[in-house]
Parts: C-alpha cells; structure tokens; sequence
C-alpha cells in the first residue's frame, strides 16, 4: 500500500510539468480534464501495483527456478503494459476525448507501443521493489529468530544445569561418595567426583551455538548416565547402538541430554526393578535420526503431557532451527516403555566462534 501511495508522487510531477510547459511556451492553460489525464495516468499503476507485488510473491526470482520465473515476470511485464496502455485509453476517452488523435482501437495500439518500453522497466522496478522488501523482511525475521535462538540456548544451558546440579543431584552424588568413602573404595569416590567434575565442565564451557556435533553431546550423556549409574548401579542398564559415521553430525545442543534425562525420572524411576536405557543414532538419506528408548511404565499417549518434560521447549528449538525439516516424537515402545525419536537434517556443525578467528 505504501508503494502504490508512492504513484502520488509521479502523478503530481507530470501535473506541474504540464502546467509548466503550457506556461513556457506561452500556450493557453491546460484544461482540467488535461491535468487531471496527466497525473491520472501515473496513478493508474498504483492500482496495478499490488498484482505485480502478488506476482513477484508467487514466482519469486530465486533458485532454483530462476531462468523460469524470469520468463514469467518478462510475459507478466507485457500483460501489465497492455492494462496500463487500456486503462490510459479509457482514461482519455472519459476525460480529454478531443485530444484521441486516432479511434479509441487504433490510440490504444499506439498508446500501447508507446507504454511498451517504459512500462516493462516500471513492472521490473516493482518487482524489484517487492523482492527488496522481502528479502529485508527475512532478514529482519532470521535476526529476531537467532535472537530467540539465543535466548533459548542460554535457557537450555542452564535448564541442563540445573537439572544436573540442583540440589537434589548434587546432595544424592556426594551421598554416593560418602558412600565411598566409608567403604573405603576411594577408587569408586575419585571416579564419581571425576565424572562429576566432566558433567559441570562440559555444561558450562559450551559456547553459545545452536548445534553441537553428535559425539559431544553423546558424551555428555555417557558422564551423566555414568553417575546415575554409580548411584544405582543395580538399577540402570545403559546401551549406546550409534553408527560411528554419524558423531560429526550436527544435533541442537543438550537436546539428546535431555531426552535421556526425561527417560530416567519418568520411566526407568518408576520401576522398582532393573530398567534399560538405548540411545540409537543412524542415518536414514538425508536424515539424522536418533532414539531413546526405555523400557519403563510407558505413556498414556490419550493423556496429556506431564509438565515439566522440556518436550516442547525442544520442539520449538526443532522449528526455529530446521522447520519442518525436523520433529520429536515420543511413543510408546513396541514391547512396551517409551521411545523418544529425534530426526534432524543431516550435516555438519558449523565451526565455534574462536575455530572461525583461528
């Protein structure tokens, strides 16, 4: 609407000149209907404008279709050429119809190839126009989504936090250790202190990125599941079935850490018995697909979510990073338990911030 406001400009323009010319070559004043043709038919394309907004919409000039949708804007220029010299010709009959210098069919014609080269570079200049506004849009769109990216990253780091390292954890792995300690097995304290240490170290020292490849964030998990394993050693049996292909592949940070955290508190703790935990990774084409599976009470897939999963933060971190590209869907296993499966594109991270200034 803006843009097509903008044709007041031109159309006062042409007004003045008329007036002007009149004036300069010392000829009577210009009728009304003479000035109102002047800048009338500048407006014309004002309300041709939002077609060729809608056009440039619908057959964008980008890859991979490029030479296509070219050809299309070329033919759309001509059609545009042929309303604007119409509307003109009907603009004249109503206004000036002494100044049709041929029939109304025959002015059109002339009016026609006379519009022709000028009206293909004011239908270029639209298309142009609206394609610059776009694209600014999408810029303006994929800042505020880094931003929330961002946000949301800054949110899960310290999510994972505190899920490690709320009091709860931290009171039940130094009882572990003291554990240890009176059993005399400083062996088994030391490592429980070290795998400690690992969990902190690796969730506070990641850097602000999206993504993390697949073998860091599966050793995260190793040290995470490594404690709850000295706690209950009886208690969680953990397997890892990954394609060694697929570690460098790239995988929103924390979100397998979390998938297997959820596995935990909602499936294996409610066993009074052993329970087992797979993480499985592959590649399917173009896809990274990766589960974790327990084999816990299960869901009730009519009931709705429990709170506090962290599934949709997850999945809203999916969409703004991959679109649809990507999903999390959480299931009831085959043989019973839950299986958690994310599927993301396949490729690699991209490089941290001090790897880029190295």
């Amino acid at each position: 609407m803006l843009v097509s406001a903008a044709w007041a400009g031109p159309a006062v323009l042409a007004t003045v000149n008329v007036i002007a010319q009149r004036r300069l070559s010392g000829e009577p004043p210009a009728a009304a209907g003479e000035l109102l043709f002047a800048g009338g038919d500048w407006l014309l394309y004002a309300f041709l404008t939002p077609g060729v907004f809608a056009i440039s919409r619908r057959w964008p000039l980008s890859r991979p279709h490029l030479a296509r949708h070219a050809m299309v804007h070329v033919g759309m220029s001509l059609l545009f050429c042929v309303a604007w010299a119409g509307a003109g010709t009907l603009l004249r009959v109503a206004l000036t119809p002494r100044a049709l210098y041929y029939p109304a069919p025959l002015y059109f014609l002339s009016w026609l190839f006379i519009t022709f080269p000028f009206g293909v570079a004011v239908y270029l200049c639209m298309a142009g126009i609206e394609h610059a506004i776009r694209y600014f849009e999408e810029a303006r769109r994929r800042e505020l989504q880094m931003a929330r990216l961002a946000e949301q990253l800054t949110g899960a780091r310290y999510a994972a936090l505190q899920a490690q390292v709320n009091p709860h954890f931290l009171f039940n792995t130094l009882n572990t250790i003291a554990v240890f300690v009176r059993d005399d097995d400083r062996a088994g304290a030391v490592r429980i202190v070290e795998q400690l240490g690992d969990v902190l170290r690796r969730t506070l020292s990641r850097h602000r990125t999206n993504e993390v490849a697949l073998g860091e964030e599966l050793e995260l998990v190793r040290q995470y599941l490594a404690i709850e394993q000295a706690r209950f050693p009886d208690r969680l049996r953990p397997a890892f079935d990954v394609d060694g292909s697929v570690l460098r592949a790239a995988v929103p940070s924390f979100a397998v850490q979390h998938l297997v955290e959820n596995a935990i508190r909602h499936g294996i703790a409610r066993r009074s018995d052993a329970g087992a935990l797979t993480v499985r990774a592959r590649r399917a084409g173009d896809v990274l697909e990766i589960s974790v599976a327990d084999d816990g009470a299960g869901i009730d897939e009519a009931a709705p979510p429990a709170p506090g999963h962290g599934l949709e933060n997850t999945r809203e971190r999916l969409r703004a990073l991959y679109g649809e590209r990507a999903s999390l869907t959480v299931a009831r296993g085959p043989a019973g338990g839950t299986v958690a499966t994310l599927r993301v594109p396949y490729h690699d991270p991209p490089p941290e911030p001090e790897d880029v200034a190295r």
